[in-house]
């Protein structure tokens, strides 16, 4: 194998590269889990996600994926054929449908088109129609993954209150969190899932159930069966900053580090508009290709990602490969129904302007190589725009 020079370009939209700062981090040793050092890591972090998902309850994090917390936030809430109310926004929403019906309950899918979020209206139409109470919940994908589509949260529990509904309101947020804007207790979220390997820029490993009062309250009466994944040991160690097993220390330092990065460095409102200014910037190279983002609704577009349409006739997988073996980066592949017809650009977690002015560099030749119909624009309009759109804090004069 001949050696490649430089750096992998990793812009698939998640696990995202980890800043050198958190790799050390984890290069540390393991500490005792019981003792007093650990205790105060427990709780730096327990807090420092609290702020993150701005939320004042309890957050309970587990050594997993994200899939983890999707069934942690179902099984502590939820009963044998308890009716869910989901919406299809994609393949990462439509995998968490699939979980609900494993686990015995019925969830009923509210179609999408894979290119909008979900609908509050329809999802209020639905809840006043079920006058009997039988939905117990509504699920949500913040933000789909596999489309590059945000929903709007704060709409859809508008129209839960609206349907004068019950339901929990669970959100999974594990390509949003510490990305895009968002708000657990602001927006009356019962259950909000997260992981570690996208914005929180950590190796994948940990994720994260952000619990309201509402949703503790369910789970004393759900009988869904948990173990691992039941709530009331952990949440009842972490004040104390422990754990009810042995929990993923190292990967605790890493996410120590990562959240005093997030929140006491460059502070999550800037960190908030450095992702929507690299996914404006994405979105003008691809249209200055001539070619179509997945998104949309402009109110719906991405921070942490832009999925890009090819034109009928080019395999999205074919690029990806040339773009791959030709310039050392990986972009996000088209997934379920989107197989081959796109390609994701990830631009969240650890990046910047010349990071990404690579990454599309890297698309713009890719296209050429590939024969793909696109003009050699794209990257010139994201540096225009990344120059015209600088912060004016962080200019620094000549």
């Amino acid at each position: 194998m001949s050696y490649k020079s430089g750096r992998h370009f990793l812009q698939i939209p998640g696990p995202t590269n980890v800043p050198d700062r958190v790799l050390r981090a984890l290069n540390a040793p393991t500490i005792d889990h019981r003792g007093p050092e650990f205790a105060d890591l427990g709780k730096t972090v327990f807090d420092g996600l609290r702020r993150v998902f701005k939320a004042k309850g309890a957050v309970v994090i587990y050594p997993a994926s994200g899939t983890g917390a999707w069934e942690a936030a179902l099984v502590n809430t939820l009963s044998p054929g308890d009716a869910v109310l989901m919406y299809e926004t994609g393949h990462f929403a439509t995998l968490w449908q699939k979980m609900a019906v494993r686990l015995g309950l019925r969830p009923e899918f509210l179609p999408g088109d894979w290119r909008t979020g979900a609908d509050p209206q329809a999802i209020e139409t639905r809840l006043r129609a079920d006058g009997e109470g039988r939905i117990k919940a509504v699920c949500v994908v913040h933000n789909e993954t596999s489309t590059g589509v945000t929903s709007r949260i704060a709409e859809v529990r508008k129209a839960i209150d609206a349907a004068g509904h019950p339901a929990l309101l669970m959100v999974d947020t594990i390509s949003s969190l510490a990305s895009i804007d968002y708000r657990h207790d602001e927006w009356g979220v019962d259950v909000t899932v997260g992981g570690s390997q996208k914005g929180l820029m950590l190796p994948p490993g940990l994720s994260f159930n952000a619990i309201s009062e509402r949703a503790l309250a369910a789970s004393r009466s759900a009988k869904l069966p948990r173990s691992y994944w039941g709530w009331d040991e952990m949440l009842a160690s972490a004040p104390s900053g422990y754990f009810p097993y042995t929990p993923a220390t190292n990967l605790l330092y890493g996410l120590r580090e990562a959240l005093h990065m997030l929140l006491e460095e460059e502070g999550l409102e800037t960190v908030f508009a450095r992702h929507q200014r690299h996914a404006e910037a994405t979105r003008r190279a691809v249209r200055a290709w001539g070619l179509e983002v997945l998104a949309s609704n402009p109110a719906e577009y991405s921070g942490s990602l832009t999925a890009v349409i090819l034109p009928a006739g080019h395999d999205a997988d074919r690029l990806r490969r040339i773009i791959l073996e030709n310039f050392d980066m990986s972009l996000g592949t088209g997934l379920g129904k989107l197989a081959g017809k796109v390609f994701r650009i990830g631009h969240l977690g650890d990046f910047n302007d010349l990071s990404l002015v690579g990454t599309l560099a890297g698309c713009e030749m890719g296209l050429t190589i590939a024969g793909v119909p696109a003009r050699c624009e794209g990257v010139q309009a994201a540096m225009a725009y990344l120059a015209a759109s600088k912060p004016a804090q962080q200019r620094v004069a000549a």
